[in-house]
């Protein structure tokens, strides 16, 4: 791929774009189309394109295997946390009600932080599987 420089240099461009999208669809999503699992891959899509750019290596370099088993096993937690705190602070679990000052306030925190961690999930997961099938065809030292 070292050829193409017009693809690297656009990717290069496009990426930090695609990534400032994922979030507005992220945080977009307790208003309207969008949320956590749409955010996750649009957020991963930029993963993929760096790959398909420079490389598996040169993007396992960005985003390493073992941080992505963190984000995804956080972003796991942080959405049975939300549940557990409404349990501790006497509702059903899940139930945003009690976690604001009223009950709007509430569901509003209790929806992002889900969409959050549903969103940290998607990314981390699609990534993982994405360089488990894309590492198996690239040689070991191949850096590109």
């Amino acid at each position: 791929m070292n050829d193409h420089m017009i693809l690297r240099v656009v990717g290069k461009f496009l990426i930090p774009y695609i990534m400032l999208f994922a979030l507005y669809v992220q945080f977009h999503g307790d208003f309207g189309p969008g949320g956590g699992f749409q955010a996750g891959v649009i957020f991963a899509s930029a993963f993929v394109i760096h790959t398909l750019l420079f490389g598996v290596r040169a993007t396992q370099k960005i985003a390493p295997e073992w941080i992505l088993r963190i984000v995804a096993s956080g972003g796991v937690l942080l959405y049975a946390g939300v549940g557990v705190a409404s349990l501790l602070l006497g509702a059903n679990y899940l139930d945003y009600n009690v976690l604001g000052a009223y009950p709007v306030a509430g569901q509003h925190l209790g929806i992002i932080l889900v969409e959050f961690g549903v969103g940290l999930t998607v990314t981390a997961v699609i990534m993982l599987m994405f360089f488990a099938f894309a590492a198996r065809g690239e040689p070991e030292g191949d850096a590109s």
